[in-house]
């Protein structure tokens, strides 16, 4: 059976946060120096994304330099040029002849409901996350792009949660697989051993789950439905693959997210994952992707458990008054 392991023991990745706590927003960074091959599956109706089309196995570049998971809706994707100053200073990107760019795809969510809207990652804070990738330490819960993350908002925000940042790693044999998952959904989180809600819309007195999925049934949803969704996720494998087998290990993670967020995949939610090839094992790529699918399962629910009160929204833990 695979074994857990820490994110960090994958080979050629590291990985780096930057926060501003008082406005609850944040970013998170996963740096590849060599390249790696990447793939990518947005499933969700609502997603702001960035250099997505050249993960197409058709386009020119093979590899990607970084992957940028930022709060502050469409605004954060402005924190990807402080990654990319990161990179150029260290010479590192695509040759041109004239310049080395570094290749630098990401996502963001809405997090705009919790802390200070006028608030968002740009280039300064991408800039510190990769600072913080050097440090090798990793920050799970109410950090980098899950800080102002929040979960069960189908039936408005005053029944909603903290979400947050999770990481969650497997191995088997010489395979390693691992993922970073950025939680901020509109509905709940499920854990798929139990089939119960661990986190989500809940009322507090007593404290009950409301269940975001049979208030959908019944037209008792939220008519806001932009207060604020999106799950981000990131798989890294040792696994050697090409740029088609990478986009379908991307596919096969979302499986994980449709296991642990009920409902997934909606209109209101960008719902995106990547997938990073950081090394050369040989490995079944079904395999591989089953391992993805759990790994992001693991980070998810991590991601709740792991997280503090911010912004006025409880986590999980003071929710149940423990």
């Amino acid at each position: 059976m695979p074994a857990a392991i820490p994110i960090t023991d994958l080979p050629g990745l590291r990985l780096g946060n930057a926060q501003d706590l008082r406005a609850a927003t944040g970013c998170t960074v996963l740096i590849c120096e060599a390249g790696a091959v990447a793939g990518v599956d947005v499933r969700g109706g609502a997603p702001g994304t960035r250099e997505t089309d050249l993960l197409r196995p058709e386009n020119l570049v093979e590899r990607v330099h970084a992957v940028v998971l930022a709060g502050g809706s469409a605004f954060g994707l402005d924190s990807a040029g402080g990654v990319m100053a990161y990179l150029e200073e260290r010479g590192i990107g695509f040759d041109v002849g004239v310049a080395r760019v570094p290749i630098v795809t990401g996502a963001v969510l809405f997090d705009l409901a919790c802390g200070d809207a006028r608030v968002r990652p740009g280039r300064e804070m991408g800039y510190r996350a990769c600072l913080a990738s050097e440090q090798d330490l990793f920050e799970e819960g109410s950090a980098g792009a899950g800080t102002g993350a929040t979960v069960g908002k189908a039936l408005g925000l005053d029944h909603a949660m903290k979400g947050g940042l999770g990481a969650f790693a497997l191995q088997a044999g010489d395979l390693k697989v691992g993922a970073v998952v950025a939680v901020n959904a509109f509905g709940d989180v499920v854990d798929p051993a139990t089939g119960r809600i661990v986190a989500g819309a809940f009322r507090r007195d007593p404290f009950a789950f409301l269940d975001c999925e049979a208030a959908m049934f019944s037209q008792d949803a939220a008519t806001n439905r932009f207060a604020g969704n999106t799950t981000l996720g990131v798989v890294a494998t040792n696994a050697a693959l090409t740029k088609a087998q990478a986009a379908k290990v991307a596919s096969m993670a979302q499986d994980g997210l449709a296991r642990t967020l009920r409902p997934a995949h909606t209109m209101v939610d960008g719902d995106t994952v990547f997938a990073l090839s950081v090394g050369d094992v040989a490995a079944d790529l079904s395999v591989v992707g089953l391992l993805a699918a759990r790994v992001v399962e693991g980070a998810v629910l991590r991601a709740v458990r792991q997280a503090s009160s911010l912004g006025g929204f409880p986590c999980l833990r003071e929710a149940r008054g423990a």
